[in-house]
């Protein structure tokens, strides 16, 4: 026994799919194939239903974790790609931007919440600017 669990053997019925190899695919492969595993997934949900084996029923989980590989390629692909087309403009997709949080979205230091002091306030400062005290120590 030595730790093989009931889906042990049911792995070397249908091989999981490789992450590496799913990379090496384009869009449209990777849609045909999960198109694939979820009508295999549907006909083993079916064979479940109707007492199939325990073989079947193990393979479930391989399959659904094969879709799983397969859905989260296509998400990385399609990722990169709207990376290559925001990529120098001046405003990028929201959800490749840096999450972080608030507070150090907002933070001074960061270039693009420094805003240019409009003329309003230029203006004023020429006029009223910061006065200066001198101060002596007083024993």
């Amino acid at each position: 026994h030595y730790g093989r669990g009931p889906h042990f053997f049911s792995l070397f019925i249908m091989t999981k799919v490789k992450a590496f190899e799913l990379r090496k695919k384009n869009v449209e492969d990777l849609t045909r194939q999960l198109d694939e595993l979820k009508q295999e997934l549907s006909q083993l949900r079916v064979a479940k239903v109707n007492n199939g084996g325990a073989s079947k029923l193990a393979k479930i989980s391989v399959v659904r974790k094969n879709i799983a590989r397969v859905l989260t390629t296509i998400n990385f692909l399609r990722r990169e790609n709207t990376k290559k087309l925001a990529h120098g403009k001046a405003y990028a997709p929201k959800d490749l931007r840096d999450k972080r949080t608030r507070t150090i979205r907002r933070r001074v230091f960061l270039k693009s919440n420094i805003v240019e002091k409009t003329l309003k306030q230029k203006k004023k400062e020429l006029v009223l600017p910061q006065r200066k005290f001198a101060l002596t120590k007083t024993f």
